[in-house]
């Protein structure tokens, strides 16, 4: 597949099973998610693989948030612990924002939001599928805990990788000019 066919085509799979990336794709995976757009190569993010028994460690990291969160309720505590387990590998993006001169936050999360689009898309293009999901986990204080971020760290989301359990297909392409408008010649 060619970079603009899958740029073009590009869609999201929730429902994903092993095999999971081998230890060569998923390093492809990681550096391409290294290579997204970076002002000042501050090289804003980290990247927490979970996989195997890494991916249940993650579920009891959810399922204590869960406990701690008044506004979830006992289904949503009985489901945070399996949430992990829907792909052979969780990717944690964390943008790790550095105060500079120049480089804004917004512009620091923006590149790990790039790193994680990068990172899919890599998947897609070695034949995996993958999702990007985020949700209450991303801003909760215990998670954040947990994974050790310092406070100006924000979790960008959480990146869902394996096998495709059926063919996804892009959704229906917008209008451009619901979206677009031209200024000048």
């Amino acid at each position: 597949m060619d970079a603009l066919e899958l740029l073009l085509n590009r869609y999201s799979q929730g429902k994903l099973t092993e095999p999971a990336p081998s230890d060569a794709a998923l390093n492809t995976i990681l550096c391409a998610g290294l290579r997204a757009p970076d002002h000042a190569h501050l090289r804003p993010w980290r990247f927490l693989v979970y996989r195997g028994e890494g991916r249940e460690e993650l579920g009891c990291i959810f399922e204590r948030a869960a406990k701690n969160n008044p506004d979830l309720n006992d289904a949503a505590v009985l489901k945070a612990p399996t949430l992990p387990l829907r792909a052979p590998i969780v990717i944690t993006v964390i943008a790790q924002v550095v105060d500079h001169p120049k480089v804004p936050r917004v512009e620091q999360l923006l590149s790990a939001g790039c790193a994680t689009m990068a990172m899919q898309q890599a998947a897609q293009a070695l034949g995996f599928g993958g999702i990007w999901r985020s949700g209450v986990y991303t801003q909760d204080p215990y998670v954040n805990d947990a994974l050790e971020l310092g406070p100006e760290d924000e979790i960008v989301g959480f990146l869902y990788l394996g096998t495709e359990q059926f063919q996804g297909k892009p959704s229906e392409v917008p209008n451009l000019s619901d979206f677009v408008t031209f200024i000048g010649e």
